[in-house]
């Protein structure tokens, strides 16, 4: 099959100024090759992008592909020598520089050799402009191209259509903003804005917060300080759309942000922001993650979630470490991948939180945090969206409402370590030595296995901690001056109900290990509530050491999650109690009988 190029395509892509003439073009759909594809950019914090060359045959130029079309490459449906259509399209300035973005493209065939014999575009005609020719001259070769159309160090440019604010000045994207370029306008949504959070330092005290905005080339993060909050606080709206200019350029403190963009911008007295009532700017952007799949992200990783709030709590108030009062929400929330997880809400997002009809909701940005498994925690550049008018909300939404609220969830997140496989696996044992060897639960995955040991050792300091009396709740508590205080719940209480917190050396043939597990594990190994084993150590040292001692010896069938965490800028791999078993001699036996008739044994 043979396929024509579009003769004159190149000269007429890079010629067109306006956007009109850009959409007139691309409604004739111009057909071109592409003769390579280079990945440019690539940074582990910001979306890959790709340069291509593309040529109708006679000519070549360069141009950039937008993000969104990068699936194309990764597929492997767009490669050297293959025959698009290009959809849409626009040119951008960037330092004085024309770059043509292939926002919209179709690929046709993958065709084997290159079509024609094409030139730089710089010898095609004397229409082309000065700004062209000097483009695509610096392109050269396709096969040795690697030349930037910018300055190093300045992001590669994006893919807006060209516009213009009311005063006449010229927009530019997101994603061609830098420190190198002071003269920028932006037109972006507000997809987030920060409460005005107060600092105090050795400098003095201040006032800070943060906003997010977002186009179509992307999203980048502005915070303001002091005056600058005074000035620009109360002129942002969240959905609102804002010509923004006059802002710093600096690059970003990727430890206070989630927003994928190198840099970020710093609102100031002087900056000038005004609202756009016409056009269109996307809405958010999502990258949806399944809650079962969060025991595979690290923790402290920020993610996107949309789910079934199944469950609201009642608002509480805590003290924080710096003793200021914080106020918070949990919800518990589900998906179809059949779990549910624990979220917090924090402050104004926590008291303005009121739906309790179970909607769907859409989350951008929320912290990945572990107690006793995975949750997950709004952060103050976090923002949620209730009943979103997306595809995977009317999904969501429906398998709910005709199964879901039916169904049974396994918990991510619960009082007590529940994560992951609790059946213990006789077939599949690992000697202690052997699951070190091995480097279980090295790296971000969480990985369990099964093992048969005898306790050694038991460390008795904080054996237990005192927990709240309130069915389902087992939050510490506090001792205060009207008793024991729980901050979730609300309530004071005469006395606490303690539960376990186990360390303790386990022991096979082949090694040792330390393990840790919660109060199911320390009912079965001491045979008694935390509270009596507490009281008996207060009452009576000596009988407290001689119901230590009785445990130690013991063995245990368990299952084990192996997990790597960081403690004082050390890494190791802790190794969680899921289940805890009492040896059971006849159904050892009776395992042991079985395995001597199996094929194994003969």
């Amino acid at each position: 099959m043979t396929f024509q190029l579009t003769a004159g395509a190149c000269e007429r892509l890079y010629s067109s100024a306006s956007e009109e003439e850009h959409d007139a073009y691309a409604k004739t759909c111009p057909t071109v090759q592409v003769l390579s594809i280079k990945k440019v950019g690539s940074s582990t914090t910001t979306p890959d992008r790709y340069r291509v060359i593309v040529s109708d045959g006679e000519y070549f130029l360069q141009a950039m592909l937008a993000t969104h079309l990068n699936k194309l490459v990764e597929d492997e449906e767009l490669g050297k020598n293959t025959i698009i259509v290009i959809e849409r399209y626009t040119c951008n300035f960037v330092q004085d520089k024309r770059l043509l973005i292939l926002m919209n493209i179709r690929p046709i065939h993958k065709a084997t050799e290159k079509i024609g014999t094409p030139k730089a575009l710089t010898a095609a005609s004397e229409a082309t402009t000065p700004a062209v020719q000097k483009l695509v001259s610096s392109a050269g070769a396709p096969s040795t191209s690697t030349t930037n159309a910018q300055p190093q160090g300045t992001s590669t440019a994006a893919y807006r259509q060209q516009q213009r604010n009311p005063r006449g000045q010229t927009v530019f994207p997101i994603e061609s903003l830098s420190p190198y370029h002071n003269n920028w306008v932006i037109r972006a949504r507000v997809t987030q804005k920060g409460d005005i959070k107060t600092y105090s330092n050795t400098k003095g005290e201040g006032k800070f917060f943060g906003v997010t905005f977002m186009d179509e080339s992307g999203e980048i993060r502005g915070t303001a300080f002091n005056q600058g909050v005074d000035e620009v606080y109360e002129k942002l709206q969240e959905g609102k759309v804002y010509y923004v200019s006059k802002a710093k350029v600096n690059l970003a403190k990727k430890k206070f942000s989630n927003v994928q963009n190198e840099y970020e911008l710093t609102l100031e007295r002087g900056t000038e922001i005004e609202e756009c009532r016409d056009g269109t700017v996307p809405t958010v952007r999502y990258n949806f993650v399944p809650l079962g799949d969060l025991q595979n992200i690290p923790k402290d990783t920020m993610c996107d979630v949309i789910a079934i709030v199944k469950e609201v709590g009642e608002i509480s108030e805590l003290t924080s470490k710096f003793n200021k009062t914080v106020t918070k929400r949990e919800l518990v929330i589900v998906d179809r991948s059949g779990y549910s997880v624990r979220l917090t809400l924090w402050g104004k997002q926590a008291e303005q939180f009121t739906e309790v009809d179970q909607p769907v909701v859409a989350w951008k940005g929320l912290r990945v945090t572990e107690f006793q498994g995975r949750s997950l925690s709004m952060a103050s550049s976090s923002s949620m969206e209730i009943n979103p008018d997306l595809p995977d909300s009317h999904v969501l939404r429906g398998w709910y409402d005709t199964s879901g609220n039916s169904q049974a969830f396994q918990a991510q997140s619960s009082g007590g370590a529940t994560q992951g496989p609790v059946t213990f696996d006789r077939s599949h044992i690992q000697l202690l030595n052997d699951v070190r060897e091995c480097g279980l639960g090295t790296g971000d995955k969480i990985e369990f296995f099964s093992s048969r040991a005898t306790i050694m050792h038991i460390k008795t300091e904080n054996l237990a901690y005192p927990a709240c009396q309130t069915e389902g709740c087992n939050k510490k508590v506090v001792e205060q001056h009207d008793g024991w205080r729980c901050e979730k719940c609300d309530l004071s209480f005469p006395k606490p109900s303690y539960r376990y917190i186990l360390s303790m050396a386990v022991a096979d043939c082949s090694g040792q290990a330390w393990l840790q597990g919660f109060n199911d594990a320390g009912l079965v190994v001491f045979g008694t509530p935390a509270d009596e084993l507490v009281d008996l150590k207060d009452r009576d040292e000596d009988k407290f050491n001689k119901a230590i001692n009785k445990a130690i010896g013991s063995t245990f069938n368990f299952t084990c999650r192996a997990k790597q965490e960081t403690f004082n800028d050390q890494v190791r791999v802790r190794y969680g109690i899921l289940k805890i078993l009492p040896m059971n001699y006849k159904e050892e036996g009776h395992y042991l009988k079985e395995l001597l008739s199996s094929a194994w044994a003969q």
